[in-house]
């Protein structure tokens, strides 16, 4: 197995973990199968007024948007840790944090992005008015990356520990907050026909900035791990 350089890192890790979760597809389908239920369930509880629902659809749907995220979770690294790839990983002519860059990419693939594509069904379904799916489309388009990201930084923190899918969701709630804030307020000011690109422009920063710097920090997760 030669994968030589940080490229070279990315590319292999995005399409191994593509090609495994092609062959696992019940919980790919999981995913969108859980975003769904949970968008059936928030109509139940607060009753069918049309203006309500278009009023807290948004942030459903982001609060939908995490939860799937955090369910595969287990797709990042608990596998490859229990049957010891994850030590054959670190030995390769390319950086980790190269590997968990595709390892996130690989997460949203089959994670944020089906989410992203549906999320018109979900608008409508929460009776948000057509000219406002572009915008929620944009916002889960650059949003979702960076819960793939906190997901995985979890993921690696928490990696080998007792107990760690509570931990995990512990880690990534918090830190996700800021973007589900963003997220569903660029929604709720629109809908105010207030401008939004204060929004958007942090949502596409904090894309930037998490792609960048968390496969650093979980690099640094899964040596402490693996050692």
């Amino acid at each position: 197995m030669r994968v030589n350089g940080p490229l070279a890192g990315i590319a292999w890790a995005l399409i191994r973990d593509v090609k495994l979760a092609w062959r696992n597809r019940g919980d790919v389908a999981l995913v969108p199968t859980f975003f769904f239920v949970v968008l059936m369930l928030f109509p139940l509880a607060v009753g069918a007024e049309r203006e309500t629902l278009a009023r807290i659809g948004p942030g459903v749907v982001w609060v939908a948007a995490l939860l799937s995220s955090l369910l595969a979770a287990h797709r990042l690294f608990a596998a490859d840790f229990a049957d010891g790839t994850l030590e054959q990983m670190r030995l390769l002519d390319a950086p980790l944090a190269s590997l968990a860059f595709g390892k996130i990419i690989a997460h949203w693939f089959t994670t944020g992005l089906p989410i992203v594509l549906l999320s018109p069904i979900a608008a409508l379904q929460y009776g948000i008015a057509p000219a406002l799916i572009p915008l929620l489309v944009i916002t889960l388009f650059l949003g979702t990356p960076i819960l793939s990201a906190l997901t995985a930084t979890g993921a690696g923190l928490t990696l080998g520990l007792r107990a760690g899918s509570a931990l995990l969701g512990l880690l990534t709630l918090p830190l996700a907050a800021p973007v589900l804030i963003f997220g569903a307020g660029a929604l709720a000011e629109a809908r105010a026909g207030l401008p939004v690109d204060a929004y958007v422009s942090l949502l596409a920063a904090g894309a930037l900035v998490a792609l960048l710097a968390l496969p650093f920090a979980i690099s640094a997760a899964l040596k402490l791990a693996l050692d």
